[in-house]
């Protein structure tokens, strides 16, 4: 049960990242810490546990987060390493139903108690309405940068869009494009290094 389940939740997730990906409309909000100054670090790493883990053990969606993320992080100067990292950089996403109300114009019917009307003219625009509710599924991925000495979050980017059908493609490819549409807020840069790797003070 606890597999069946953990596998249903990988789907979703590839899902909200798929659609982060594929759907131009998609939301990205980011937050940062008063004060916090990202070029004041080096080095990068994930959590023991990170938000897409479960059952105490790494899905693979977990590890399309990380590579994602590792490649992000790389391109703006951090090192990744597994042994007391500058940052921790953490991931999460949940899938749940949205509803709307839409009213749809129509024509109003000329027989019955209005067939007086019928050859000689029509109601005016939006005079009936067909009422109906929508609901569809929306995700929302964060990604969270963490002091890890502090283990204070100091940056936050959040991608939320609605999910669709075909959005199960290429999960690899979707979560990619997720995070890169994250980090394209993402206002910071390691410190410089020397030739060594060495960050300099």
């Amino acid at each position: 049960m606890r597999s069946h389940r953990a596998v249903t939740v990988c789907v979703l997730i590839a899902a909200l990242c798929a659609s982060c990906a594929t759907q131009r409309t998609a939301d990205v909000h980011v937050n940062m810490a008063p004060g916090a100054d990202l070029s004041a670090y080096s080095t990068f790493g994930f959590p023991d546990q990170t938000g897409t883990d479960r059952g105490g053990y790494s899905t693979i969606v977990t590890d399309y987060f990380k590579a994602a993320v590792k490649e992000q992080m790389e391109m703006r100067g951090y090192r990744y390493v597994e042994q007391n990292p500058n940052l921790l950089v953490n991931f999460y996403a949940k899938v749940h139903e949205r509803s709307e109300v839409r009213a749809t114009p129509t024509v109003a019917p000329a027989f019955g108690y209005y067939g007086y009307r019928y050859g000689l003219y029509d109601a005016w625009p939006l005079y009936d309405q067909d009422i109906e509710t929508v609901t569809y599924p929306v995700g929302t991925a964060n990604i969270d940068v963490v002091d890890a000495q502090k283990r204070q979050l100091i940056w936050e980017g959040v991608a939320e869009g609605r999910l669709r059908d075909d959005d199960m493609g290429n999960p690899r490819e979707a979560i990619s494009s997720a995070v890169t549409q994250v980090f394209a807020h993402f206002p910071g840069r390691a410190r410089s290094a020397d030739a060594t790797g060495a960050a300099k003070y």
